[in-house]
């Protein structure tokens, strides 16, 4: 047992590289000196690591500052150029694949549309590859450069076999679809460019952790509202290595109409039955909404805003509309409630297109109906809130998969070829480009 737990050279010159590169990452650009403070190293460890690290290609100068009485002290970031990260949303309409840098700037994106043949696994598995494929080629870049691919997917996921990661997706008809599997047979990068797989409402909560409404909260629930409905609860923690926790929710299935209407998933009375976009445009279709038949979700979500809330002032607002949209925020209120009490969030933030879209006017109606359904002690200490990022949030998520995994190895590439690792739950609770952060949360070890 002794030796099981004995910490070898190697354990600690990775742990030191993961203190300065994770430093230098969320609080960036800092000093030499700076580092050994905010580190516990001492000054030759710092030298050695940031040595190390410069001559990788992983740190860069960035400027110079006075110091009191001394010389001047040099600056030291992240570089940019370090490394390359890919993050892929298989969305409802369609499969997004973007490149980034190490800073999470964006490179390129291409977008394969899904409308015609929907959720296709191999049509899929041929986008994806295209998708990536094109982002090199468009930039130029150099696939060995690759830290890893995130891809957000819709459904349960389940690993530790031999195939990697295991897709169980009802409502897209996905049953145990060994989806890493599939990638790893066609996708032309270096075998050891690990591939990470997680539900999308999960990136999102992360990409909305580290950057946006979630930064700096213990607990936040993230709800990601589209033609169909799901959430992610995100636990914080201390330091990378800490390790932070979060699941995805299967929210979107939770019963709001007890005998209500069917759901895409076969069951009756779920909250996607009501809030979701494809179902919106359904019962609105259903109850005489002037639709044509072969409007999509985006387009009738968007015509049912503007019959309940017109921006001509002389229009009176369409009263099934309004009452649709009213059932439908109290459908959502009392599911959000259902976060407050199970799960006792500081935050709980609205995000995904459908989720934006509607947010602006039921969000207060949402708040109304949360506080009458949820305990009131919970629910007095839950904001609610919509999402900061935008409806690209669920691909910066997939893409800080793969970053969290690179920093909480100590900007060590990966090496060994084999089934995903474990995603990231909790994520890093923020980012250097947005916020100064004290703490931040780590990736889970390989699963």
């Amino acid at each position: 047992m002794g030796e099981r737990g004995r910490r070898t050279v190697r354990d600690l010159r990775r742990d030191n590289r993961a203190r300065v590169v994770q430093r230098l990452y969320f609080e960036g650009p800092l000093s030499r000196q700076e580092l050994g403070t905010a580190t516990g190293l001492s000054s030759g460890s710092i030298s050695n690591v940031v040595a190390e690290l410069a001559a990788e290609g992983l740190l860069e100068e960035a400027g110079v500052v006075d110091s009191d009485g001394g010389r001047p002290r040099t600056l030291l970031r992240v570089a940019p150029g370090g490394g390359l990260l890919i993050g892929i949303d298989i969305g409802e309409t369609r499969v997004r694949v973007e490149l980034f840098d190490l800073s999470l700037t964006e490179l390129a994106r291409t977008d394969r549309l899904l409308a015609q043949h929907g959720y296709d696994v191999e049509r899929i598995v041929a986008h994806v590859c295209s998708g990536v494929a094109d982002v090199l080629r468009d930039t130029g870049a150099d696939p060995g450069q690759l830290l890893g691919i995130g891809i957000g997917v819709p459904g349960i996921i389940e690993r530790g076999g031999q195939d990697g990661a295991v897709v169980h997706g009802q409502t897209i008809g996905w049953t145990a679809v060994p989806f890493e599997k599939l990638l790893r047979a066609v996708l032309d990068v270096p075998s050891e460019v690990p591939l990470f797989i997680d539900n999308g409402a999960k990136t999102l909560g992360q990409a909305e952790m580290w950057f946006g409404g979630g930064r700096g909260a213990g607990t936040a629930a993230i709800a990601l509202i589209g033609s169909g409905v799901g959430a992610s609860v995100i636990h914080g923690g201390a330091l990378v290595e800490e390790s932070g926790r979060g699941s995805a929710l299967e929210w979107g299935h939770t019963t709001v109409h007890m005998g209500g209407r069917r759901c895409r998933c076969g069951s009756i009375g779920c909250l996607e039955a009501y809030a979701g976009a494809e179902a919106m445009r359904e019962r609105w279709y259903e109850a005489g909404g002037p639709l044509p038949d072969d409007a999509d979700d985006e387009t009738a979500l968007a015509a049912l805003l503007e019959a309940a809330f017109p921006e001509d002032e002389d229009l009176a607002p369409d009263p099934v509309a309004v009452s649709l949209l009213e059932h439908t925020a109290e459908c959502l209120g009392a599911a959000v409630a259902d976060l407050i009490n199970l799960f006792l969030p500081e935050r709980i933030l609205l995000g995904g297109w459908a989720g934006l879209l509607i947010g602006p006017h039921l969000l207060p109606e949402i708040r109304r109906h949360a506080e009458a359904y949820a305990l009131r002690h919970p629910a007095e200490r839950t904001s609610i809130e919509l999402g900061h990022l935008g409806p690209d949030a669920v691909t910066v998520g997939a893409a800080t998969l793969p970053l969290a995994a690179f920093l909480a190895r100590g900007g060590s590439r990966p090496r060994l070829p084999g089934p995903s690792p474990e995603p990231d739950p909790g994520g890093l609770s923020a980012s250097r480009r947005w916020h100064r952060a004290s703490t931040t949360a780590a990736a889970e070890p390989a699963g």
